[in-house]
């Protein structure tokens, strides 16, 4: 499972990495563990944390943690019950009542391919009212640069190079599998409005350019 968040602070579950990459258009970070959480928000204020706590739907909202430590482990425990399910539909129970076709039905959530699910696959957890927000995020191409500091950030720096980058050397950075940087580079990075370039180096390396 890979959780991604967003500078609204926005949490969204996805079966596998490529998912991630492919379905999130706007600027995100990624994570699939506790530890890479915690490395996450390191760099996060603490009001950050507090804000991200409080929009996860079900929780008692908190004014502060009493550690950092505290703060990751009851985030990433909480965010658990968001990939319930995961990957498939939960079989309909036959003694249900059906809703109205007028109706939608309450607790679907589209899947990281678009299609719906039960479940909480991929349910966000919105930020509640008056709880503070990260600095907004706005699309490349359309009014600025990514989030400073984000992976997606850090892609376009290296990809805006003369010579751009290498697939492995993307994949190394990221600490990422091949096929998911070529999700990345394909979804992310096209739906944010970036044209990438794609060709072999001279030593045959796949590499990747941003066209300025």
């Amino acid at each position: 499972m890979t959780f991604t968040i967003d500078s609204e602070n926005n949490i969204t579950a996805h079966a596998t990495p490529e998912e991630a990459a492919a379905a999130t258009a706007t600027p995100f970070d990624s994570f699939s563990s506790q530890k890479e959480l915690a490395e996450l928000t390191m760099a996060w204020p603490a009001e950050r944390l507090v804000a991200v706590w409080n929009s996860l739907p079900g929780v008692t909202p908190v004014k502060k943690f009493t550690s950092r430590d505290t703060a990751v482990k009851r985030i990433w425990t909480a965010i658990q019950s968001l990939g319930d399910g995961a990957g498939e539909p939960k079989p309909e129970d036959p003694s249900a009542e059906k809703p109205k076709a007028a109706r939608k039905p309450k607790g679907r959530a589209q899947s990281a391919k678009g299609a719906p699910v039960k479940g909480k696959a991929t349910k966000q957890a919105t930020a509640s009212k008056g709880a503070p927000k990260a600095k907004k995020g706005v699309k490349a191409k359309e009014g600025g640069a990514p989030r400073e500091g984000s992976k997606m950030a850090q892609a376009v720096a290296m990809l805006s190079h003369k010579n751009g980058v290498t697939l492995d050397d993307l994949a190394s950075t990221f600490h990422w599998e091949r096929h998911t940087v070529r999700g990345f580079v394909a979804g992310a990075l096209k739906k944010a409005g970036y044209k990438v370039e794609s060709f072999k180096s001279d030593k045959g390396e796949r590499t990747y350019r941003i066209n300025q």
